[in-house]
């Protein structure tokens, strides 16, 4: 697991947290945030995947030529 994916896992979980509360609260602004939250946390964790993906194709790679 890398930093983007950590990250992204994080915020998306705040976001979530943030949009219940606003919900709680009936705060339209508080849940859209929550939500724009999510979405980027979502994004930042599939950007981490692919990072992971593509290091392990390279260790492949490696491990192939030798």
């Amino acid at each position: 697991m890398n930093k983007e994916q950590i990250k992204g896992t994080a915020k998306n979980v705040a976001g979530k947290v943030q949009e219940g509360a606003g919900k709680m609260v009936g705060s339209t602004e508080q849940q859209l945030k929550g939500l724009e939250k999510q979405i980027t946390g979502k994004a930042e964790k599939r950007v981490g995947d692919v990072k992971e993906l593509v290091q392990d194709a390279k260790q492949i790679a490696k491990d192939a030529v030798k």
